[in-house]
């Protein structure tokens, strides 16, 4: 059976409600605080993984911010990526997506309540557009995520290059730098089945920007996605051989 398909059959009772009050958030998103819808989006989170037979292991969650605006940056596997993030990161957090994954339902409600943004990696000033957006917002002091590679890998735990202009709205905005490690995420919804599968999350080290404040973007990109590819080879290879 599909994932999704689980994951709404065993919330049944509360997905019209929980729904229709995702969709009042969205609607009016000016008129309700920032933690209350994202509570309200984590819930829902939570009630999915559980019922969509996830098992998440999460560490580093300490190395989140907890004042100040910061970008994530996180390897990029699938469709529920953006929701492993979601759920396991306590602080309300935005991120850039590709226009065809923000009009998907649900994802798209969850995109207004949480100020995100719809990128065309086709349109050269439209994504310059987007950059800019964010670095405004963090430097307001709020958070965004950005995967680099601009698309899944479809390679599993193996990354695609990252590009160096996604890093463009960090050293704008001169704040920390998180990377994500994700660890077979893409194993929940971008393959067949609901069987339980084990997923990833792991919050590494900040990079302050006085650490990559010189670099050109590329080496910035360089030096993030040299970070999560040790931590995926000290769980993926490390378990292996454990």
């Amino acid at each position: 059976m599909n994932r999704i398909v689980t994951m709404v059959l065993k919330n049944l009772w509360i997905v019209p409600g929980a729904w229709i009050k995702l969709c009042r958030y969205a609607n009016h998103t000016e008129d309700y605080p920032e933690l209350e819808k994202y509570r309200h989006i984590q819930f829902i989170l939570n009630r999915a993984v559980k019922g969509g037979n996830i098992d998440l292991t999460v560490s580093g969650t300490e190395n989140i911010p907890q004042e100040g605006g910061f970008m994530f940056y996180a390897n990029h596997q699938g469709m529920f990526d953006v929701l492993a993030i979601a759920v396991t990161c306590d602080r309300p957090v935005g991120a850039v997506l590709k226009k065809e994954l923000y009009n998907i339902p649900f994802i798209h409600q969850v995109a207004l309540c949480t100020k995100s943004f719809a990128m065309d990696r086709e349109d050269v000033r439209q994504s310059l557009t987007v950059i800019q957006k964010v670095t405004e917002e963090v430097k307001k002091g709020r958070g965004y995520l950005i995967f680099p590679e601009g698309t899944r890998s479809k390679l599993g735990n193996q990354m695609l290059e990252f590009h160096g202009g996604s890093f463009r709205c960090a050293t704008k905005s001169k704040c920390p730098i998180v990377p994500i490690a994700l660890i077979d995420c893409f194993r929940v919804l971008d393959q067949k089945g609901s069987k339980p599968v084990s997923v990833q999350i792991h919050y590494l080290k900040p990079i302050p920007y006085e650490e990559y404040g010189d670099l050109k973007p590329t080496e910035v990109a360089e030096l993030v996605k040299g970070r999560i590819a040790e931590k995926i080879a000290q769980c993926v290879d490390g378990g292996a051989n454990g």
